[in-house]
């Protein structure tokens, strides 16, 4: 099996020393995704909006792997607040269909104050 790097261009993947997404095999690993827009340059101004983008940006790399959101199995949600767990929860609800992932959501801080939401996933490719 073969294992791959797959890079969205963040400066914190150069400076981390981290890639987006590990592509090994079926499996693929995506990195805790924050929900910052690489057009604007900014961060949404709500915890909605921030997993919105966080997903999108999880897609992409997703799709660089060849797989979608549909072969996730299993997500880590962490959030600033725990005030934001319903609005990202409906967001997640909104995204995700039978079979569902596994789900984890942890409340805590951020190296960047902006940074609302944060979300890691693990995907295996389907064969259907």
């Amino acid at each position: 099996m073969t294992r791959r790097s797959i890079y969205s261009g963040s400066t914190f993947e150069t400076l981390a020393g981290y890639a987006r997404a590990v592509v090994d095999g079926d499996w693929v690993f995506v990195s805790g995704t924050a929900g910052f827009d690489p057009k604007t340059m900014a961060f949404a101004d709500t915890a909605a909006g921030q997993a919105r983008q966080s997903l999108k940006t999880i897609a992409a790399a997703l799709a660089e792997a060849g797989a979608s959101l549909r072969d996730i199995v299993q997500v880590r949600v962490y959030l600033s607040d725990r005030a934001h767990v319903t609005e990202v929860s409906k967001i997640l609800g909104e995204t995700f269909s039978d079979p569902r992932p596994t789900n984890t959501t942890i409340i805590c801080s951020f190296a960047v104050d902006e940074i609302m939401v944060e979300i890691e996933v693990v995907a295996l490719r389907r064969k259907d």
